[in-house]
């Protein structure tokens, strides 16, 4: 079965192609051949707009981690020799203080019916009961619906196109590493799970997981981003790389206006720790 097949999907695909084609027809005066590929930026920039109140939630989020921290690393002193109840404890802090180091994937997951709507309507060559004008347009001739990879394994990658990915990828990967730089905090170190020859805590139940490590891989999926980019259609990349964008952007704004400075901070708790 076609999953845009699926009604609810289907629906949401519909509202996407009706959305985009209205902003077509608006830009065109002005974007001329590119207005498809300008309209789906906008569509970008809308839908980030309305998803702010979620960054504006994700970066509280990371002030009471922030927050927690010290009282995380007494919790890894006080129960260093029982990794199971230490993890416990934090996660038992973590739900009285209403936080989760996980918040930092609600934007993705927000985003994702958009980006799957965006992807539909440029792989389907008929939306709702018509033909998918979307189809006929393109940016500096590349057609929207057109991707990297299947435009080099089919051979029809030209030098403009390469060209054009190639910005487009380049840019995803220097934002994505902007944004670890000067977003991701430094989260405290969990003691590894004795091995089985080792001391254990004589509980028979499974060690909770380390959430730290989740954390520290969350913060290379922007990196995979520029991967993704590279195997779907043009205009999900075009949409791939305003998100991307808008998120450092949004972040950097949203911290200066919450007063939060992740890597300053950071340096002065370690600062601290020493002296």
């Amino acid at each position: 079965m076609n999953i845009y097949e699926f009604p609810p999907i289907e629906l949401l695909v519909n509202a996407a192609y009706w959305v985009v084609t209205w902003l077509t027809a608006l830009l065109e005066p002005v974007a001329g051949s590119a207005s498809a590929a300008l309209a789906i930026v906008v569509l970008t920039i809308i839908v980030r707009a309305v998803l702010i109140p979620v960054g504006l939630s994700q970066v509280r989020a990371g002030i009471t981690r922030k927050r927690l921290a010290p009282k995380i690393t007494e919790l890894q002193t006080r129960h260093k020799k029982n990794p199971e109840l230490m993890q416990q404890k934090i996660m038992e802090l973590y739900k009285e203080e209403k936080a989760s180091p996980m918040a930092g994937c609600l934007p993705v997951l927000a985003q994702m019916p958009v980006l799957m709507a965006v992807y539909g309507i440029f792989i389907q060559s008929t939306i709702g009961g018509h033909a998918n004008d979307l189809l006929n347009h393109s940016l500096l001739g590349i057609p929207l619906n057109a991707g990297f990879v299947g435009l080099l394994t089919g051979g029809n990658l030209s030098v403009v196109s390469a060209a054009v990915f190639a910005v487009i990828v380049i840019i995803i990967a220097v934002v994505a590493a902007l944004s670890r730089h000067l977003l991701t905090p430094d989260m405290p170190q969990t003691p590894p799970a004795p091995t089985s020859g080792s001391q254990s805590s004589g509980s028979d139940k499974p060690a909770m997981p380390d959430l730290t490590a989740v954390t520290k891989v969350l913060s290379f999926m922007p990196f995979m981003t520029a991967v993704i980019a590279l195997f779907v259609p043009l205009a999900a990349t075009l949409y791939l790389m305003t998100t991307t964008a808008w998120t450092l952007g949004e972040r950097l704004v949203l911290n200066r206006a919450l007063k939060v400075n992740v890597k300053d901070d950071d340096q002065r708790e370690r600062q601290g720790s020493a002296a």
